[in-house]
């Protein structure tokens, strides 16, 4: 890193992300593909390293300068040894860059975020990308009796999305079956759960036709058949396939008799990565990294921008079957790390699993409506597991500069009753001069921390 030093917390009163802030330089995402759609011709690592490439371009940093890779992955057989060394070797990164993958199931993307911001306050590095990827399409299906020899009989194929990604482990069910449970237990109708998966499309597809989006997404360039010409795939493909005229007479799918959730306030499966690029102080000084804006539009062209800091993060876990509210166990505890109370937030992306996800963590955390997933959410754009709490973090970024908004949250729940929140503040002003206060730790930007605006 040519000198850069990392953070070191000494004082016992003030919280490490105080005293060595994290910025957000860089972000970006890929379009969502449809399950089986135009982007299942492309590998998990593939779409992460397209992810992870236009992140660095728009933080503009060199490549070489990042030091760390931390990218989630949930179903990884078939993708060969170290999907995270893959994505950010075929990005262009140097052979000296170490990576993990991560896998905390649908918290994946946003828990490495986490580790990154971690590594730097705590660890060695000053620069770090981390995200996201899966591809849903490629997840192979195992054949669990072949290793040892199928002897007589038939053999039973199982199928790694279902089991792997989708599949309560402790208690032998599908998710959707703890989403029915979640509807039952706190009384959410399945007319509420189409209102909201309808709400949710309309959003996002008006944030699309009117460009609001765009700035997230970079575009994907997929061989064409036979030879053909290559494809540029720019929009998330899931929001074509809904119909509204059908959404109510759909009938459920996880529970013939009773059910309220069907495939329509259910997230469809999706293929995608999203990636960011975190930076200490010392990092956005050394670069002349400022504050200003979002870095849409595909890379190139938007280095110098400083899109955010990461405030305090958390995890929670609680009963696995009850997976869909453990984001109101995780948002406390990441609100009191950053120092901040729920009136404080303008924003919130609440991941939709399922329509009743968003519901009922909107209905136990009494939040509004009009500031939660304003673009749409999961039920619209799809759930690519992997990299779906990076894709949130991605787009919380984007609405808060968009809406002109100061604090915003990011919370997604996780398969085995976990999940994992953090809490982010838009940057608009440049880094003061590096004196005083802030030679010792103290960041902040010219117009001051939340507490000294309108927080």
């Amino acid at each position: 890193m040519g000198g850069l030093q990392a953070c070191a917390t000494s004082s016992s009163t003030r919280k490490p992300l105080d005293e060595c802030p994290v910025y957000v330089v860089g972000a970006a995402r890929t379009p969502l593909g449809a399950f089986g759609g135009s982007l299942s011709h492309l590998s998990a690592t593939e779409l992460g390293s397209v992810a992870i490439k236009a992140a660095v371009e728009r933080a503009g940093v060199p490549p070489e300068a990042v030091e760390e890779v931390f990218m989630g992955n949930v179903c990884s057989a078939n993708l060969g040894q170290a999907p995270a060394r893959q994505a950010a070797l075929r990005a262009g990164l140097p052979l000296g860059t170490d990576c993990t993958t991560v896998n905390k199931v649908c918290s994946s993307g946003l828990k490495a975020i986490m580790l990154g911001a971690q590594s730097i306050v705590g660890g060695p590095n000053s620069l770090v990308v981390a995200g996201g990827m899966e591809s849903m399409s490629n997840i192979p299906h195992y054949a669990p009796a072949a290793r040892k020899g199928t002897r007589l009989g038939h053999a039973t194929l199982l199928d790694g999305l279902l089991v792997d990604g989708l599949w309560d482990a402790f208690h032998d069910v599908h998710m959707g079956d703890c989403a029915e449970a979640c509807a039952d237990k706190y009384r959410i109708s399945r007319a509420e759960q189409d209102a909201h998966a309808l709400t949710s499309w309309q959003r996002a597809t008006e944030a699309a036709a009117q460009g609001l989006t765009a700035g997230e997404i970079v575009p994907v360039e997929v061989p064409g058949s036979k030879g053909g010409a290559v494809k540029l795939v720019t929009q998330d493909e899931a929001l074509a396939k809904m119909n509204p005229d059908k959404l109510r007479k759909l009938q459920p799918f996880f529970r013939a008799s009773g059910g309220t959730v069907t495939a329509g306030n259910s997230s469809p499966l999706t293929d995608g990565a999203a990636a960011v690029v975190l930076a200490s102080e010392e990092a956005v000084r050394r670069y002349g990294l400022k504050g200003g804006g979002y870095g849409g539009g595909g890379g190139g062209g938007h280095a110098e921008l400083v899109l955010g800091r990461i405030r305090g993060f958390g995890d929670a876990a609680q009963d696995p079957r009850e997976f869909t509210t453990a984001p109101t166990l995780a948002i406390p505890k990441a609100l009191d790390h950053a120092g901040l109370a729920m009136q404080d937030v303008d924003i919130w992306e609440i991941n939709e699993a399922f329509s009743v996800v968003d519901l009922v963590n909107q209905k136990l955390l009494q939040l509004d409506p009009e500031r939660v997933n304003v673009f749409g959410g999961a039920v619209a754009l799809g759930h690519p597991i992997g990299a779906s709490g990076a894709r949130l973090l991605v787009t919380l970024l984007n609405v808060l500069q968009q809406r002109q908004g100061r604090v915003g949250v990011a919370a997604i729940c996780n398969g085995g009753g976990g999940a994992s929140a953090l809490v982010l503040e838009r940057v608009d002003g440049q880094l003061p001069a590096l004196d005083g206060a802030a030679a010792n730790g103290s960041s902040s930007l010219e117009d001051g921390s939340p507490s000294g605006s309108r927080l």
